[in-house]
């Protein structure tokens, strides 16, 4: 069990060896005090020796891995599966010695394979399944009697093995595809949180790049100014024929192209700065829709209400990159024509973008906005769906917005804020 081979990947399903020292050491608690009982307390009869033995195997096996590992390692799929499968078989074997089916304990047989299946690949939980089904098969199978009273023997009826088989197999299987999808499910929603904030780092930092620039030109500004005095001064006492003269003018005027260049980004400063941290409704709405005017749809916006009462507030990155991948899906599948209504007043403020394509799929309307529904082609006009849709959604929510989606009969998708949340200033 060459464990020391594990790689450290980005898999953020695999097990820590931890948990599953932790579940071993609980699981030879619960063996022993179960044997101990029916033991001692009970006083039914039943193989203790080979019931210790493979009680000892189990704790000297979980003792050696938690001696030898650190406590933070994490399995690759391969030791996981063998680790799961020796507990999948250990338990097997006491239950076999126990009674077989008929141990009212027979049913945590499928643990290990719900554990394979909350953190394991589905292939390897797939393998494991199909061990604990050979296993469940050999119990039915087995020649020890149930543990009770001296020479008492509790008869079994062979359909009411059948159906514990049945029973018990079914419930495996079931727990195993269960925790699976829940597990995959979170999986994804994790990882799609993690890529909205990426996506909103990067608006972020691109916002921010235009004041960056202003401030280096601001700052560069002096040291330049200086180098260009000290290259007139030389000029002036270097005559038109001395060696360097063509050099220090050259360096005039590429000194001069450097202060051109550092006026046109100090136009970037305070003043058009604080128009970009604070800007109206209308602004924003032109910022979004602008790159997307070039794709041959016809883009209308029928402002509802009157500018001059519009709301005024912090530029918002989440919101811009939100409202600008809505309005990217509606001119990907568009026929012709992208509507855009604003309407606002002093409680809320509403926006709807309506296409004119064949709008959402009614079977998959409810599933809009969940990460990684990636049903949608280029011959499939089914509207925005899968992550980009999924991250859009929740920045737009983390700004205090409610969104809708519906067919009328193209797609539709309204924004809705309270008024309080437009009118934020920075």
């Amino acid at each position: 069990m060459a464990i020391e081979a594990f790689s450290q990947g980005d898999d953020s399903r695999r097990l820590r060896l931890e948990t599953l020292v932790r579940l071993r050491w609980l699981s030879v608690v619960g063996q022993t005090a179960a044997v101990l009982i029916v033991a001692l307390v009970l006083q039914f009869s039943l193989p203790l020796k080979i019931s210790a033995a493979l009680i000892a195997l189990l704790a000297v096996v979980n003792a050696f891995l938690q001696i030898r590992y650190p406590s933070t390692q994490r399995l690759a799929p391969e030791p996981a599966l063998a680790l799961l499968a020796f507990d999948l078989l250990q338990l097997a074997a006491l239950l076999y010695v126990t009674g077989g089916l008929s141990n009212p304990f027979a049913p945590l047989i499928s643990v290990p394979v719900i554990i394979s299946s909350a953190s394991q690949p589905l292939r390897y939980s797939l393998a494991l399944v199909a061990v604990a089904i050979l296993c469940i098969t050999a119990l039915a199978f087995t020649p020890y009697p149930l543990p009770w009273y001296q020479g008492v023997t509790v008869p079994f009826e062979p359909l009411f093995l059948a159906g514990m088989w049945f029973a018990i197999v079914l419930t495996t299987s079931f727990a195993a595809f269960y925790s699976y999808r829940v597990s995959l499910e979170a999986s994804q929603l994790s990882e799609a949180l993690a890529a909205t904030e990426l996506v909103l780092q990067r608006e972020m930092h691109l916002s921010e790049l235009d004041g960056l620039a202003a401030a280096a030109a601001h700052e560069l500004g002096t040291p330049l100014a200086t180098i260009a005095l000290v290259a007139k001064e030389m000029s002036r006492e270097i005559g038109q024929g001395e060696r360097f003269h063509d050099d220090v003018h050259l360096l005039i005027s590429q000194s001069e192209r450097c202060r051109d260049i550092m006026k046109r980004l100090t136009t970037l400063s305070s003043g058009s700065e604080e128009h970009m941290r604070n800007m109206p409704l209308s602004s924003l709405i032109e910022e979004v829709i602008a790159p997307h005017r070039e794709f041959g749809i016809d883009i209308k916006v029928i402002e509802e209400s009157p500018r001059a009462e519009e709301p005024l507030g912090r530029r918002n990155a989440g919101v811009v990159y939100g409202l600008g991948n809505l309005i990217e899906n509606a001119v990907d599948y568009a026929r012709s024509e992208v509507v855009v209504r604003v309407y606002h007043d002093k409680d809320f403020v509403r926006l709807s973008i309506e296409d004119n394509g064949e709008g959402f799929a009614p079977d998959i309307l409810q599933r809009i906005g969940e990460p990684y529904v990636t049903r949608r082609s280029p011959h499939d006009k089914a509207g925005g769906l899968g992550l980009g849709l999924f991250i859009a959604k929740t920045l737009l929510e983390r700004s205090g917005a409610e969104l809708t989606f519906e067919n009328a009969p193209g797609a539709r998708i309204t924004v809705i804020w309270k008024r309080e949340f437009m009118d934020q200033k920075a």
